[in-house]
């Protein structure tokens, strides 16, 4: 993996996903289509995946085997940052859970969704040439 550029690589899924999200239109506090919020959700919960796996092989963290499971993200940072915890927790709850498969529509909600997954990726701007190319 490119750890240098681990940041941008985390952000690209998140602008990835805000052009789902202007494609799902706006109704007065919620978006209109469900297929591309669900869509949205996937792309934005994928890139802060992707950030921990970069934030992990930065400090060095035993890679596991196979597929890994929301509980080994837990594990793993419960161990190295509680902050970081709170915020893959509300991520999963909101982008994982309640946006990709139960098709959240409230706005604020994705939002703040959206939040804690750019908590998580910005941890990575101090090993990635401070988030710049």
């Amino acid at each position: 993996m490119i750890l240098e550029n681990s940041y941008d690589e985390a952000m690209r899924y998140v602008e990835n996903a805000r052009v789902q999200l202007k494609q799902a239109g706006k109704d007065d506090k919620f978006y209109v289509d469900d297929k591309y919020v669900k869509a949205a959700s996937g792309i934005a919960y994928s890139g802060l995946l992707k950030a921990l796996d970069f934030l992990f092989d930065i400090k060095k963290v035993q890679k596991k085997r196979g597929r890994k499971s929301i509980d080994y993200y837990r594990t793993v940072l419960s161990g190295m940052d509680k902050k970081l915890l709170n915020n893959l927790n509300t991520s999963y709850q909101i982008l994982h859970l309640a946006g990709y498969y139960e098709g959240e529509k409230k706005i604020n909600v994705i939002e703040e969704g959206f939040d804690s997954a750019l908590t998580i990726i910005d941890a990575l701007k101090k090993y990635s040439k401070n988030g710049k190319k």
